[in-house]
């Protein structure tokens, strides 16, 4: 579904990525790991066109995305969470999911948007049908609770899960979540690890994710891709990565 190949990205005269290269099949979930500095956030960020390419290419579904524009990416099928939680503070939660199925709705609808507009009706059907489905989602995510309360006013751990609600309701086939895990308590991680595993068998997706939270990583990735100063050094289940000599000595300091 993804291959990322040879992938270089420079900043001034600092090589952030330096000719990596790793596929995500489709219905696998994939971690993309390393030490602080590694080039993780950067390869999320050159996937959604966020940063330049300089080398190599990036394709999903066989299609190149080095020449799309950033707002393409999730018309595309692709979706994302960040490091730091982006919602619109000043909305409810049910707004900020519902503004991810905009999102979906936009991409599949623009060939009928001057039509509708005239249709207040049928406008209002879809409207109501984008709010049936972030129901669906904030259901899913025990969020039903606080759907009328506005995003600034709640926990940290409530707010990663609005904007992983935001980020399925723009259905889409590929779901890149940037440090899902992270700052979230015990029973929280393994709430939101049960959930990410269960995405693949209820909605068929194809997941990647950057996280530092190593037994989250372990425990929920078919594959595991490490990254080292910008290098990939390892790439293959998750037992045979843990133990690689050169995983242990990028995380340790020694192979030993």
């Amino acid at each position: 579904m993804l291959s990322c190949q040879n992938v270089r990205v420079q900043f001034g005269g600092i090589t952030a990525l330096d000719g990596v290269t790793f596929d995500v099949a489709k219905g696998e979930i994939v971690g993309l790991i390393g030490p602080n500095g590694a080039g993780k956030t950067t390869m999320f960020n050159c996937i959604s066109r966020l940063y330049p390419v300089h080398g190599g290419d990036i394709l999903f579904e066989g299609r190149s995305l080095l020449a799309e524009p950033p707002h393409r990416i999730a018309t595309l099928g692709i979706s994302r969470t960040f490091q730091n939680v982006a919602l619109f503070d000043t909305l409810t939660v049910a707004d900020n999911v519902i503004l991810g199925a905009h999102g979906h709705a936009h991409a599949h609808a623009k060939r009928r948007f001057f039509g509708e507009a005239f249709r207040l009706a049928s406008a209002l059907r879809a409207e109501r049908a984008l709010a049936d489905e972030a129901a669906e989602l904030m259901a899913e995510l025990g969020l039903e609770s606080v759907a009328q309360r506005t995003a600034r006013d709640l926990p940290f751990g409530t707010r990663k899960r609005i904007e992983l609600a935001r980020a399925l309701a723009a259905r889409p086939r590929l779901l890149m979540l940037d440090e899902p895990v992270a700052g979230l308590n015990h029973a929280e991680i393994d709430e939101l690890t049960g959930f990410i595993r269960g995405l693949k068998g209820r909605r068929g997706l194809t997941v990647l994710l950057v996280e530092h939270h190593m037994n989250m990583v372990m425990g929920v990735s078919d594959k595991v891709v490490v990254l080292d100063f910008g290098r990939r050094i390892a790439d293959g289940p998750p037992a045979a990565v843990k133990n690689d000599p050169e995983v242990i000595r990028a995380y340790l300091g020694t192979a030993s």
